[in-house]
């Protein structure tokens, strides 16, 4: 009989621990009393007293989701529709256009960051929330634009032909064939930017003026100040919403999938 090895289950078991515990620990010290977190200080809930009473993070949360709502629906509108225009024409102008949207993919962020900001200050415009939203989308459109075009790879256009032969007009070919069938890509690339937004740092730190704080800059401005109990009771607070946001999309797929067997 032929002895089943262990190394998989072991560079398995080792691969979670390397990526669940610092999460383990993040939370843990979230309710330990010592302020440093080098030590075991005893459990506490005052940092999440805390942090419901510092007004700057909820301020920086704010426009945080702000930029990243604006950013994502100007994103998922011009990048679904640069994607349709990509997959439907082709010439030496679209291969252009294809290089222009796929430039901010691998360009260094810190690289758009400075673009960005020498561009608005040639342009003499006030730093602020609207020029985040701006670099925001300039970065977002492109992973909108890949997403939808990898969907629209398995589309047939042939079925937009076959609807305008029933007396479909150009809205209801767009509105009632099109978009249904790419609506899982412009649904991916429209997370995908609103999480990028919400995590960007780098360009955001060149880009915001006073009163644009995002929650990532404002993240940044503690640690140099040393509030690490209040960072990690913040990040507790985040991973919460966000395994509660997928425990409840679980339950609607499983109600769905239910309802539809």
């Amino acid at each position: 009989m032929i002895k089943k090895s262990k190394v998989p289950g072991v560079l398995t078991w080792g691969t979670l621990l390397f990526f669940y515990l610092p999460i383990f620990l993040l939370i843990l010290n979230s309710f330990n009393n010592s302020r440093t977190g080098g030590g075991w200080g005893g459990f506490t809930f005052q940092w999440y007293v805390k942090l419901f009473q510092t007004r700057e993070i909820w301020h920086a949360l704010q426009n945080t989701l702000i930029v990243a709502f604006v950013s994502t629906l100007a994103s998922i509108v011009i990048g679904t529709t640069a994607a349709i225009a990509l997959h439907r024409y082709k010439g030496r102008l679209q291969n252009m256009h294809y290089f222009l949207v796929y430039t901010p993919l691998v360009v260094p962020e810190i690289l758009l960051g400075i673009s960005l900001l020498l561009f608005f200050v040639a342009l003499k415009v006030e730093l602020g929330i609207g020029t985040v939203i701006i670099a925001h989308i300039t970065f977002c459109l492109s992973y909108v634009t890949m997403a939808v075009l990898s969907r629209l790879q398995d589309f047939d256009m042939a079925i937009l032909e076959a609807a305008r032969d029933l007396g479909a007009n150009t809205w209801t070919m767009t509105w009632q064939v099109l978009i249904p069938n790419i609506l899982p890509g412009i649904v991916a690339g429209g997370l995908l930017a609103f999480t990028l937004s919400v995590d960007d740092f780098v360009i955001s730190f060149f880009v915001a003026g006073p009163g644009a704080t995002t929650l990532p800059i404002h993240i940044y401005s503690m640690i140099r100040r040393g509030s690490m109990p209040l960072i990690n009771a913040l990040s507790t607070v985040l991973l919460a919403v966000t395994f509660l946001a997928i425990l409840i999309y679980q339950i609607i797929n499983r109600r769905k999938a239910g309802a539809t067997s």
